[in-house]
């Protein structure tokens, strides 16, 4: 099969289209022949060698796919031959062919199409396992998301105020950025390079909000655990900004704060097992009824990776960059059964 394969660390120019052994179902996997693969922040770091595959995962990049059920391994039950899935994987997503624990894969929203499902696993996982689950976020509390028009951010904003009714208030780099924001539920949405901890205080009358999900860290810690209330909640998926940061443990302690970090491709296929039946249930039937908003920023064939990867080291992006492993389907709208319209 082709795929992608990342040779040595550094720009895009080390991501080379390759022939590359096709995989070979395990007895809890199935092989899901790729129709469209989602272009996400670890891809990059991965490129880049900030983000190194865990020992048993596969080293090709690509975190969430979309496609046909090809092959299924001997205990599936949850899933068949021909069904149109899209998947979290475990790494292997840039290839025409990806193995992927069967408890990983959903089907394919009514209505999306390969484009649109690939763009949507690694995001919803993402936000519901921090958000909803470490952030334990409540009815009608208040969540500010650092970098809103990110996939991850864009799925916290729309779950957190249409399944908590929560107050979300969002950070972005342009005015468009920020825009969209508002537009898919953000309360107010701040330049993130400017005031944007004074702006929200004064906006909640100095009362803060109860979560923060961000991925930046360095120097902007301490002026987010100053934004929090009482027994707030700052979670971290990332350091962009930096990994180090001096923080006040007494105003942690006093103020009964927490901190905490997650990232998902470590856990077990249980675990996020569990996660993606809570947004087949939860969040598809939002999807559907075009409530929640999947927003796609550009989608480019499958050899122009190193393009796609360009998008997002200029941080151009409003939502996803998808490539399209199997032009002549990406585009189209599958029936549950596999079949395509």
């Amino acid at each position: 099969m082709k795929a992608i394969e990342i040779r040595g660390a550094g720009g895009p120019e080390v991501l080379h289209l390759v022939d590359w052994p096709r995989p070979q179902p395990g007895p809890e996997n199935v092989i899901i022949r790729v129709v469209s693969a989602s272009v996400n922040r670890p891809d990059i770091q991965q490129r880049r060698g900030l983000y190194p595959a865990p020992p048993d995962a596969n080293p090709l990049p690509g975190l969430d796919v979309s496609g046909i059920v090809e092959e299924v391994g001997a205990e599936v039950t949850c899933v068949a031959i021909g069904d149109a899935v899209c998947a979290l994987t475990n790494g292997g997503g840039y290839a025409e062919f990806c193995a992927v624990p069967a408890v990983q894969c959903m089907p394919i929203p009514s209505g999306c199409t390969f484009v649109e499902a690939a763009a949507l696993p690694e995001a919803f996982f993402t936000a519901w396992n921090n958000v909803m689950w470490g952030g334990r976020l409540a009815q009608s509390e208040a969540l500010l998301v650092q970098g809103g028009t990110s996939g991850v951010g864009m799925a916290a904003i729309q779950m957190a105020r249409l399944l908590r009714n929560a107050i979300v208030y969002a950070t972005a780099g342009t005015e468009e950025k920020r825009q969209i924001c508002v537009d898919i539920g953000a309360e107010a949405a701040f330049d993130y390079r400017g005031d944007w901890d004074k702006e929200i205080l004064e906006l909640t009358e100095n009362e803060g909000v109860d979560v923060i999900l961000d991925a930046q860290a360095g120097p902007n810690t301490q002026r987010q655990l100053d934004l929090l209330k009482y027994d707030g909640r700052l979670i971290f998926i990332a350091s962009h900004q930096g990994e180090m940061a001096e923080v006040n443990i007494r105003n942690i302690v006093r103020r009964r704060l927490s901190l905490s970090g997650s990232t998902i491709r470590p856990r077990p296929p249980a675990y996020k097992g569990l996660i993606a039946k809570a947004l087949v249930k939860e969040v598809w039937p939002l999807i559907e009824a075009g409530k929640i908003t999947n927003r796609i920023h550009a989608v480019m064939p499958f050899q122009d990776v190193r393009d796609a990867h360009g998008v997002l080291d200029r941080n151009e992006q409003i939502g996803k960059v998808v490539l399209a492993v199997d032009a002549d389907l990406a585009q189209t709208t599958p029936h549950r059964n596999g079949g395509n319209s």
